[in-house]
């Protein structure tokens, strides 16, 4: 079978470029002769589009290939219409998104149960079409012997001894003005690694996606902006601890990120982030800085996860849905 792998909306970077670098890595490891990658459409049986986007046409408007499968990471936008609106364009673009889906798409590839159900109930999708392929967890982030690397990294980037680490992007599903009101609390200092915070004062924070930061007090917060993964690694390892607060994520990668690093963990009672991390742990209330405080005062440490998660097992599975379409 050909393969034709494409990035779908807004997936060039962050996570769903992430997903798409990560799994054509991981099948081309696994050297499965019943599987060859190819540069176009035109010349696969199948073609995969890892990303998608509601509000900006994410597949082209004719088959491109005898099968197709889509990757749709999750739905955060209509899950919160108020804080992602959509507009007259983005509402239409929807309604186009949705008759493609339903005309061109052969299979559904998503990263969490959670998100299965928000595309069943918002796309109106068969459940039996989707499938289920959690994401791995990087190899470059690992437990690291103490070395002078520490004081290198503290003084590359300004790192006091004892911090807090976040990563990921600012929007409203983040929860990061109770992020930051927690951490005052805590008395601890807050690190948030990536581009998107480390640009707030360029922002128009009078758009609706942004309005939640409003009025939030950055003053005791260090953004590093982007880091790269060798850095990355170092710094979860410096990390007192790492807090997903989260009021919604399809997945929440950079808890296993942390957790491979041996990072204590604080996470929020939300519906994936319960799959993905089990029942053997603490989670406090996303709604509650009060709480999150007293998750970051006593982290999760030696957490025990419910399943194994690395690229190769993705990649697996994906090979199956391909099997499937």
């Amino acid at each position: 079978m050909k393969i034709a792998m494409v990035s779908g909306a807004n997936s060039a970077h962050g996570a769903m470029g992430l997903h798409n670098y990560e799994l054509t890595k991981a099948i081309n490891t696994l050297k499965d002769k019943n599987f060859k990658f190819v540069n176009s459409p035109k010349m696969a049986d199948l073609t995969h589009y890892v990303g998608f986007h509601p509000f900006f046409i994410s597949l082209p408007f004719f088959k491109p290939s005898k099968k197709v499968v889509l990757t749709i990471h999750d739905l955060h936008r209509l899950v919160y219409p108020n804080h992602f609106p959509a507009g007259i364009k983005g509402n239409i673009r929807f309604l186009i998104n949705k008759f493609l889906i339903w005309k061109n798409v052969d299979r559904i590839i998503t990263i969490s149960e959670t998100s299965k159900k928000d595309i069943c109930r918002f796309l109106k999708i068969n459940p039996d079409k989707i499938s289920v392929t959690y994401l791995g967890i990087k190899k470059a982030y690992k437990k690291l012997a103490k070395g002078v690397w520490e004081l290198e990294i503290k003084k590359k980037y300004s790192l006091p001894n004892e911090f807090v680490l976040f990563q990921g992007d600012v929007y409203y599903n983040k929860n990061i003005p109770n992020l930051v009101a927690a951490c005052k609390i805590a008395k601890k200092t807050l690190v948030i690694v990536g581009k998107q915070a480390k640009e707030i004062e360029n922002m128009d924070l009078n758009h609706p996606e942004l309005i939640h930061l409003k009025g939030v007090d950055f003053s005791n917060v260090l953004r590093l902006g982007f880091v790269d993964d060798d850095d990355f690694n170092k710094i979860y390892n410096l990390a007192y601890c790492y807090v997903q607060p989260s009021f919604y994520e399809g997945f929440g990668l950079p808890l296993l990120e942390a957790y491979s690093c041996g990072t204590p963990l604080v996470v929020s009672k939300t519906q994936t982030l319960v799959e993905i991390m089990g029942l053997k742990i603490n989670y406090v209330n996303p709604n509650s800085p009060e709480d999150i405080a007293k998750g970051i005062l006593n982290p999760n440490r030696n957490v025990k996860l419910p399943r194994v998660y690395t690229w190769e097992k993705t990649a697996k599975e994906t090979l199956e849905v391909y099997a499937k379409a």
